[in-house]
């Protein structure tokens, strides 16, 4: 480490090195800008080592400001553990439905516990983002333009919907392609377990949140 002491002639510092000591040296021998190089790459290698790069002088850089980034590449933060993530849950809306999609493409919403078309596999595609599947139907949740909820027979881009966790707890699903005059249309069910239209649907409605629950 680098330990500095003042003596009576000046400033002094001594490199302790592996249990051995390099006699002390006075500051004044050396010029004041490589000293100050030579103390800020010290600093910067016993904070995690910026090595020198190939092509790069650590002094120079460190003279001209730069950084370590020549050393650690900087790439974009990977969420890729989060794509593919699979859950069987069913969705149970703030007004005590359950949702769910039959074999025709209806969606609707049920009070029963264990209807087999409310399990859905839901299945993250990108951050924040999921598609949402009947386990027993295998028909994907989907969202038109004019936003009616519908069955889906193929997975496409209208069946991608933005999860989001809601200062309540519950969860609101936003349709990730399709907006109304700008503003998002999200999956709602009213107090009757019918379908809304997704623009008539705002996120702070009962109706458009929604609590991941486990299968019994």
């Amino acid at each position: 480490m680098c330990k500095w002491t003042r003596t009576t002639p000046g400033l002094y510092y001594d490199l302790t090195s592996a249990g051995s000591a390099l006699p002390g040296l006075p500051l004044q021998s050396y010029p004041f800008p490589l000293v100050c190089l030579s103390v800020l790459f010290l600093a910067c290698s016993a904070l995690g080592g910026c090595p020198p790069a190939q092509g790069h002088d650590p002094l120079q850089a460190l003279a001209q400001g730069t950084n370590c980034s020549w050393t650690l590449e900087r790439h974009a933060r990977s969420y890729n553990h989060l794509e593919g993530d699979v859950r069987l849950r069913r969705l149970y809306s703030a007004n005590k439905f359950f949702l769910c999609i039959d074999k025709t493409g209806k969606v609707d919403g049920t009070r029963r516990k264990n209807y087999a078309d409310s399990l859905m596999e839901i299945r993250s595609v990108s951050v924040g983002v999921v598609a949402i599947k009947s386990v027993s139907t295998g028909l994907y949740l989907a969202m038109s333009k004019k936003g009616t909820l519908f069955g889906s027979v193929r997975y496409n881009p209208s069946c991608k919907f933005k999860e989001r966790i809601e200062e309540n707890g519950y969860n609101t699903y936003a349709s990730l392609r399709w907006r109304h005059k700008g503003r998002q249309m999200f999956v709602s069910l009213n107090g009757r377990g019918k379908p809304r239209r997704g623009h008539k649907a705002r996120r702070r409605h009962p109706s458009t949140h929604f609590l991941p629950m486990l299968p019994t």
